[in-house]
C-alpha cells in the first residue's frame, strides 16, 4: 500500500470514528451493552452471530471479555455470499480455539439444525450436573448476540419457526429484549445489535463499511467503494471482471506504464465500470456516486460473487 493509500484510508477511518462517536454509539447502544452484560448472569450458552465474510470484524470487542468464560457457539452466517474455502478455514480457526462454529444461511435455513445440536452439546456437561441435583427437564438458556446487519433477526426467525423478531436491512432494527422458546428444550434471549464506540483498526472499520453495517449516509460512499474496488482487484479479480464484463482490461490497466500513480490505475478501472454500466453525467464524465452505489450494492447482495474480506491469522 502506498503512502497516499494509507493517508486516504486513514482519513476515511478518522472520519468514520468522529462521526460515529457523535451520531451512533451514545444513548441506546451504551444502555443496551450494560443490559446484555447484566443478562449474561442468566445465560447458559452464548450464540454469537457473525458475518462469514468478516468473522473477526463482526465481533464486538466490548462484549468479548464478558462472554469468554461462557459456553459459546459461533455462527458463521451469510455463508451463501461468502467464499466457501475461506469459511471452511474460519471453522477450523474457531475449532482450534476450542469454540465450535457452525456455518449458516438464515435466509434458506441452512445450518440452523446444526446450531441447535451444537448448543445441546456444549451444555451437556452442565445439564448432567443439574441432573445430579435432581433438577431435570431444565431448558437451556441461550443468549443470541450479534452486531447490526449480521442477520441475527433472520436467524431468530428461522430457529424459532416464526416471525417473532423484526427483520430489516438497516443497522439496529431489533431493539427490544425478548425470550423465545424453541424446540428441543432451548429458550433464546434475543438482544439488539450493538456496535462499539471506537474502532481499533482501519481494517475493521473498512470491513464494516463495505458490508453495510455502518450506514452509508454517515460516510463518504465513493471513498468506501473505491477502497472496496482495490480489494476486489487484488483478491477477486476474476469475479470483478466477469460481473462487469471487463475481460482483460484489468490486467492491461494494472500492467500499463501510462499511469503516474498506482491509484490512477484503480480509478481507471472504477471509471471503466461506470462506462460499462452507463453511469455517465453531462460532458461524458463518469458519475462516481452512481458507480459507488452499484459496486457496494452488488457486493453486499452477492452479485459480484462469493467473497470473504478477511482470513484467519492474516
Amino acid at each position: 500500500m502506498s503512502g497516499r493509500d494509507k493517508n486516504r484510508n486513514k482519513n476515511v477511518e478518522e472520519e468514520m470514528n468522529n462521526k460515529l462517536n457523535i451520531n451512533w454509539y451514545p444513548g441506546h447502544m451504551a444502555k443496551t451493552k450494560r443490559q446484555i452484560i447484566e443478562d449474561l448472569k442468566l445465560i447458559d450458552v452464548v450464540v454469537e452471530i457473525l458475518d462469514s465474510r468478516i468473522p473477526i470484524s463482526s465481533q464486538n470487542p466490548d462484549i468479548q471479555a464478558y462472554i469468554k468464560n461462557k459456553c459459546r457457539v459461533e455462527v458463521l452466517n451469510k455463508c451463501d455470499i461468502a467464499d466457501e474455502k475461506a469459511t471452511a478455514a474460519w471453522v477450523k480457526y474457531f475449532d482450534s480455539k476450542g469454540i465450535p462454529a457452525v456455518v449458516t444461511d438464515s435466509n434458506s435455513g441452512k445450518g440452523i439444525r446444526e446450531v441447535i445440536k451444537k448448543v445441546q452439546e456444549v451444555f451437556k456437561e452442565a445439564q448432567e450436573k443439574f441432573a445430579e441435583k435432581g433438577r431435570t427437564g431444565r431448558s437451556v438458556r441461550v443468549m443470541v448476540i450479534g452486531i447490526p446487519n449480521v442477520g441475527k433477526s433472520s436467524f431468530i426467525n428461522r430457529i424459532s419457526k416464526k416471525t417473532s423478531a423484526e427483520v430489516g436491512n438497516k443497522p439496529g432494527v431489533t431493539r427490544q429484549k425478548q425470550w423465545i422458546r424453541v424446540e428441543d428444550g432451548i429458550e433464546l434471549m434475543d438482544t439488539p445489535g450493538v456496535l462499539w464506540p471506537k474502532f481499533g483498526s482501519e481494517e475493521v472499520a473498512m470491513n464494516l463499511a463495505y458490508t453495510g453495517t455502518i450506514k452509508d449516509d454517515i460516510l463518504e460512499r465513493t471513498e468506501i467503494a473505491y477502497s472496496l474496488l482495490k480489494f476486489l482487484v487484488n483478491n477477486y479479480k476474476s469475479n470483478l471482471s466477469e460481473r462487469y464484463k471487463l475481460e482483460n482490461s484489468i490486467d492491461e490497466i494494472m500492467n500499463s506504464d501510462e499511469y503516474q500513480d498506482e491509484n490512477d490505475k484503480y480509478l481507471e478501472i472504477f471509471e471503466l465500470i461506470g462506462r460499462k454500466r452507463g453511469a455517465i453525467v453531462s460532458g461524458g464524465r463518469v458519475d462516481y456516486e452512481k458507480v459507488s452505489v452499484i459496486l457496494l450494492d452488488e457486493f453486499r447482495s452477492g452479485k459480484i460473487g462469493n467473497i470473504t474480506l478477511e482470513l484467519p491469522n492474516k
